[in-house]
């Protein structure tokens, strides 16, 4: 969809100019980051759309992080992530036409790199080709991540500010941690509602409400799926190398299974308080 160094390089770059952190490391790399967002076709269909996007993104984090200095990374991130939605919102409201064309032009980037996929699969098969079956999921991939892009895009946002603001705190000169450990990652609990609304807009309406029901729920199932595998690595102690290794390779043949449990187990974190408990009952607790 959107530029991922785009994404990394403007939130950095803005932290940098406004709260510099001390470094002429950070300086050098700041300018290789405005050198990265400059070059590229502004005939393209989402030039502009990426860098603006990102320098939204980046504006409300930075707004956030001067306010709220002393609030963690992901509150002030999904801050931004919401910030940067109600901001293209309000645009697209006073000129719904831009919609349409973004829409398209996401969807155009899509079908271009699954066609290009498809093309170089045609080359290294043999003369009859590529099976039907696969070139119907082709375009049902199209359609999904057509329709879904809004979540992709927050998901995508929310990783490029926790790199660019992990970045900044290595280059800065304060011994605090830029982001805590995956076991420890959890998120206010009223999201929850976000969560029922997007359910509610998903099975009850139809066109743009739908839609966007359709993309609160990927965005928070996305979450909650997280926030079920850092209680999972709380509660075992934390995963070996080989056991990772392990894990990451079971999640790629059986992930519509585990992405589900996962998303359970976050979700029951949120009114149980799973980590909670299990400190409770240690010895000596």
């Amino acid at each position: 969809m959107l530029n991922p160094g785009v994404l990394v390089a403007i939130p950095f770059c803005l932290l940098v100019f406004f709260m510099p952190p001390g470094r002429v490391l950070a300086l050098v790399l700041a300018a290789a980051g405005a050198a990265l967002v400059a070059i590229g076709d502004p005939t393209s269909g989402l030039w502009y759309v990426e860098r603006g996007w990102a320098l939204l993104l980046g504006g409300c984090f930075l707004a956030l992080s001067i306010r709220w200095p002393g609030e963690g990374f992901l509150p002030r991130g999904l801050g931004a992530v919401l910030g940067a939605f109600l901001g293209m919102g309000l645009l697209f409201w006073v000129r719904p036409g831009d919609w349409a064309v973004v829409d398209w032009a996401v969807r155009s980037r899509i079908e271009l790199a699954l066609g290009s996929f498809l093309q170089l699969l045609r080359l290294s098969m043999e003369p009859e080709g590529i099976p039907a079956a696969l070139e119907a999921q082709a375009l049902d991939t199209i359609t999904l991540h057509s329709l879904i892009f809004p979540a992709l895009l927050g998901l995508a946002s929310l990783s490029a500010l926790g790199l660019s603001w992990w970045l900044y705190r290595k280059l800065s000169r304060s011994p605090e941690q830029a982001l805590g450990p995956l076991r420890e990652f959890r998120f206010n609990d009223q999201l929850i509602w976000v969560l029922i609304l997007g359910v509610l807009a998903l099975l009850a309406s139809s066109g743009v409400i739908e839609r966007i029901g359709t993309n609160a729920v990927v965005f928070m199932g996305a979450l909650y799926a997280l926030r079920g595998a850092a209680v999972v690595l709380f509660l075992t102690g934390g995963l070996s190398l080989f056991w990772g290794i392990l894990l990451l390779a079971g999640f790629l043949i059986v992930a519509p299974f585990l992405i589900p449990g996962a998303v359970c187990i976050g979700l029951v974190d949120t009114w149980f308080d799973l980590r909670a408990r299990r400190a409770s009952y240690r010895p000596g607790a």
